[in-house]
């Protein structure tokens, strides 16, 4: 009896983690207002068991200095924006648009496989701010937009397609 117990145990756990790694996430979820920061983003399957074949990502406002990481079999592009007004990058530099977009295109990402796309980037200086990703997910039939952000006192977890979060921490 106590095999059976462990068996329906083990199960229901598997049970409840599909869930959780069902979505595009971040590897690190919280970081210091401020920093620098590697943005690893998880996907872990395609659309409906067909390849994903581009992954974009939405840079968010404030983040500057953004740096993704090619990819071997992978065409790597960015989109650019005008900032509304210019920003101290630190070395003494001073910078006057920003990456908005960063884009993946014509790799082969099999159902039954994951993988990371990483940007390197400077956070805000907003201490506790959640900073979402939307992410669109191409397949090569059908798509996923991650692009979901809760209302103020709504959970995460009712939405369906929910944007990967990064939680700026407190300052101390």
């Amino acid at each position: 009896m106590k095999n059976g117990i462990f068996v329906f145990s083990a199960i229901a756990v598997a049970m409840m983690a599909v869930p959780a790694a069902a979505h595009v996430g971040l590897e690190n979820r919280q970081a210091a207002p401020g920093s620098y920061y590697k943005a690893t983003f998880q996907i872990s399957h395609g659309c409906n068991g067909a390849p994903t074949v581009q992954v974009r990502v939405k840079i968010p406002e404030g983040v500057i200095s953004v740096k993704p990481q090619p990819k071997p079999g992978w065409k790597l592009s960015t989109v650019l924006a005008k900032l509304p007004q210019p920003v101290d990058a630190g070395h003494g530099k001073t910078i006057n648009e920003t990456v908005s977009e960063v884009s993946w295109s014509g790799g082969n990402l099999s159902n039954d496989h994951f993988d990371e796309f990483k940007i390197a980037m400077k956070l805000p200086d907003r201490p506790g701010a959640e900073i979402y990703f939307p992410v669109v997910q191409d397949c090569q039939k059908g798509v996923h937009r991650w692009i979901e952000i809760p209302e103020k006192g709504k959970p995460a977890s009712e939405l369906k397609e929910p944007a990967p979060k990064l939680q700026l921490t407190p300052k101390p």
